[in-house]
């Protein structure tokens, strides 16, 4: 059985969607673009748990971005933007984006 993958433009378009959703919801949660831009930070699990209680928009999202490896795991076990990540949310905000967040 062969299957369609989705588009690049179309799952760069759930990408940015998904970061774009992730910025307001680290916005209205306390958080900084910096908790997921720089790699030795990151999101513990109960911030993510906080995310998801207050969206169940964080989910799908969070799901979006780790198997398209937009997002990962680091070292500490929090979630983090990959360098796919990062390029596309500073594409969309600007590159000094999380210094101004």
């Amino acid at each position: 059985m062969r299957y369609d993958t989705p588009s690049t433009n179309g799952m760069q378009r759930s990408l940015r969607q998904c970061l774009s959703n992730m910025a307001a919801l680290l916005y209205r949660q306390g958080h900084v673009l910096e908790t997921v831009t720089v790699p030795h930070r990151g999101l513990d699990r109960s911030a993510l748990k906080a995310l998801g209680d207050a969206s169940d928009d964080w989910a799908p999202c969070q799901h979006i971005l780790e198997t398209s490896q937009a997002a990962t795991w680091n070292t500490q076990q929090h979630f983090v933007l990959t360098g796919l990540g990062r390029e596309l949310l500073f594409d969309m905000f600007g590159e000094g984006a999380a210094d101004c967040a």
